[in-house]
Parts: C-alpha cells; structure tokens; sequence
C-alpha cells in the first residue's frame, strides 16, 4: 500500500490488526513520503534505522508511525533539544511519554525539529503547505511532519502557544491537555507551571487514541496526579446529551486579527446561531501575559542556569536576551503571578459548569505569517495555558491564501474527553 501513509492512525491500527495491512508496509510509505517531502519540509533530526519486532497481543498503537519532538529523551536516538551544546548527546531512558508510546505499540520514526530549548527561536522547518512561511514553533517539526504526511502521530509540548499555534498553521489538529494529565518526566522543562506534553493528528479520534494511551500517573512528575482511567476514544465518539453551548471570546487583542480571520470567525459564529455568545472575560489579556511572562520567564531563567553558566556563547541572542529578563524578575511578582492562576481557574470554572460546554476563540492571528525568521505569535495561547485547561486547535477555516485558520476550543479542566466530544460535533456541524 504505496498510499498508506495517508491513513488515521485509527484506522491504520484497526487494519492491522485485522492482518489487512502489514506494519511494515504502513513504516515503508511512511519512509517513503519523508524521503519525498523532506528535502524541502526538514521537519527531522534523526529518523530511526530499524524498529521493534511483532508481539502478541497487539497493543493499541502496534505499529502506528510516531514522531517525537527533539525534547523527549529517547535511550536509542540523539536528543539535542534544538541546541548545539547538545549535539550528540544520548539519554540513557526514554521520557515517560516515548515509554508509554512504545508499550502501546506505536512505533517511533525518529525525533522531530524543535526551536531552541522549546522557546521561540526558529530553526530549520518550513510550512508543508507553503514552505515560505513558517510553522509555527515550537513545535514545529512535529505539526510540519503530520501535516505533510510523513507520520499520523506526533508528541510536542506547549509552553505558551507550541502546541496550538503550529497546528493551526500546518492545518492538523493539535491537543494541549489538562496539565499534569500526560507525565513529562525526561521532557526537557522550561517551565514546571506552564509546561504541556502536546499532541498531533489528523483526526479527532486519532488524537482521542493518543490520549488514551499517554494519560498516566507518574510519581516522577510533581504535577501528575493518580486518577481513573478515561476511555477517552468512547466519549470523544459519543453523542453529546445536548448540543453544545459556545462562549466566544475575542479578548482585547481582537484587533489585531487579521480581516480574513475575523470574517471567518463572523461566519462561524453566525453558522452556531443561538448556540454561540460573546463573552468578555473579567482580566485584561494584557495582564494575563504579563503574570505568563513572570512565570516563564523566571523558570526559564532557573531551568537554564546550567545552560548559562556553562555554555552561554552557543544559546542565541534572543534565548540570552529572554534568560536575562528572567533573572530580573523579583520573587515578590513571580509568587504574586502564581497566585493569580487559581483565581483565573476559578472564573472559568464558572463559565463551563453554569453556560458553556467550550470555549471558541482564535488559535492564531491569522494563516501561518511568511518568512522563516519568526514562529508567530502565541499570545491566543496564553491564558489557556497559564490556566492548565485543555485546548484544541482544530483545523476548519481557511483564509484569504487559501491557508488554514484554526479554531481553539478551550474546555474544563480534567473535561478533555469532552473537549473532543464538543470539538467532534462543531466539525460535523460545520461539515452540514
């Protein structure tokens, strides 16, 4: 199956367990549509020379291609973290979330192109639906490889918008979850109060199977905490009870939303009737950067001591510029900022249990920006991160260029399963 390649990993998996596709003839197209895309996409680090035998029983993933951003420890392949100090440096232990990928089956194609430490800085990827513009970031390797084909899976991570962002430029749907839910035990951390392993597809039910697999508890992780099992692949497929209720939130930043975007959202919302109303959120978005720049910056600063003090001459100017901002931040801001987060919870909280089912708001400012030298801006990003709540970028607009737009869903905090039950029926919806 020369085409295989364009398979779901749903559906990929579910033909091979039932003996009509070969694992291996699904790894041999994907090889092949990387081989054909790569030159131009260069979403890849490292691309894996051989894989696990066949075992019995097939777990969920058994044989689904899966690619990993460069900030995942993987004990048989380089992990660099988008950073020369790195260059070569080999982990001996797989990052929870590669160990959980691998005992679910799923096979790792290789490590992903990552900006430099899973900040901002932009490193070789371009948009694999025009590669003159960029990907996003910071994980763009992983959006650039599922958008163009090359794997039906990927991991990446969001500390502001790195999840999010890339997705909506690549056009694939990109999964920030609950924080804590999935363990980032031998994820490189930045941030331990903003940081998010993400996921990329593209389908629903193929990011629902991902999250299945890699919602854990793990003791290593200081925010993962022991809960009960979700099915989440049975409650993303469900029918809701009623259709959904939509809060739609412009913020301030409205503005500055490119005219294609802001018509297109008008049609969306136009399309949702009397099951969509504006809401106006209480805090400023400017003061919500500003407490996700404290806190960022701060961890940032500290995560990447080691980094500074050693090898400072190889981290850009713009990560020396962002480290040094950080050792300014007083404590004083930075525990004034960390307080804020449950009180912003606490107003969301109110928001899902008395109105809304999910939150609609932009994923980006517009279609993926041209040029290379910039990943974007993450700022419809933050507060849902800074937050903790899960978020959706979901792949259902176009702009003007014919590029995509994404639509972000924002849901409760540990209602992941129905964010993509809510996410599901806005696409069948559109789709009528």
């Amino acid at each position: 199956m020369r085409e295989a390649f364009r398979l779901g990993a749903k559906q990929a998996a579910q033909l091979i367990e039932r003996g009509e596709l070969r694992a291996e003839a699904l790894i041999a197209s994907c090889r092949e549509r990387i081989a054909e895309r790569e030159p131009t996409v260069k979403a890849w680090t490292h691309l894996a020379a051989e894989w696990p035998e066949a075992t019995a029983p097939r777990p969920p993933l058994y044989g689904v291609p899966v690619g990993v951003k460069d900030i995942f420890d993987t004990h048989d392949m380089p992990t660099q973290y988008g950073s020369p100090i790195y260059a070569g440096y080999r982990p001996r232990t797989d990052a929870a979330a590669v160990a959980l990928t691998r005992r679910a089956g799923g096979t790792i194609m290789g490590k992903t192109v990552t900006a430099e430490f899973a900040t901002f800085v932009p490193r070789e990827t371009r948009n694999p639906l025009d590669p003159s513009r960029t990907p996003g970031g910071s994980s763009s390797g992983s959006a650039a490889a599922v958008a163009a084909g090359m794997v039906p899976l990927a991991l990446g991570s969001q500390t502001t918008g790195s999840t999010i962002r890339p997705a909506s430029y690549c056009g694939v749907y990109g999964f920030k979850p609950t924080h804590g839910l999935i363990p980032r035990h031998g994820m490189f951390q930045l941030s331990r109060t903003l940081d998010h392993v993400g996921l990329f597809a593209r389908a629903i039910e193929d990011v629902a199977l991902l999250l299945e697999t890699l919602a854990a508890y793990d003791d290593r992780d200081g925010d993962s905490r022991p809960r009960a099992r979700v099915p989440y692949r049975d409650v993303a497929a469900a029918e809701p009870p009623l259709p959904p209720m939509f809060g739609f939130v412009k913020t301030s930043l409205w503005d500055r939303v490119d005219a294609d975007a802001r018509e297109a959202f008008g049609e969306l919302v136009a399309s949702l009737g009397d099951r969509v109303e504006e809401v106006v959120l209480a805090v400023p978005t400017d003061e919500v950067l500003e407490l996700q720049r404290a806190i960022g910056g701060a961890e940032i600063a500290i995560n990447l001591r080691r980094e500074w003090d050693k090898g400072r001459e190889k981290l850009s100017p713009a990560l020396q510029a962002r480290i040094e901002h950080g050792r300014q931040v007083r404590a004083v801001d930075y525990l004034v900022a960390l307080s804020q987060i449950p009180q912003l919870n606490d107003s969301l909280t109110e928001l899902f249990e008395q109105r809304y089912d999910a939150i609609l708001t932009p994923a980006a400012f517009g279609t993926a920006p041209a040029g290379l030298e910039s990943t974007g801006d993450p700022a419809f990003c933050a507060l849902w991160t800074l937050c903790g709540v899960p978020a959706l970028s979901v792949p259902l607009m176009q702009g003007a260029n014919d590029l995509p737009l994404g639509v972000q869903l924002v849901g409760a905090r540990h209602r992941d399963g129905q964010l993509l039950r809510t996410a599901r029926w806005l696409v069948d919806h559109v789709a009528r």
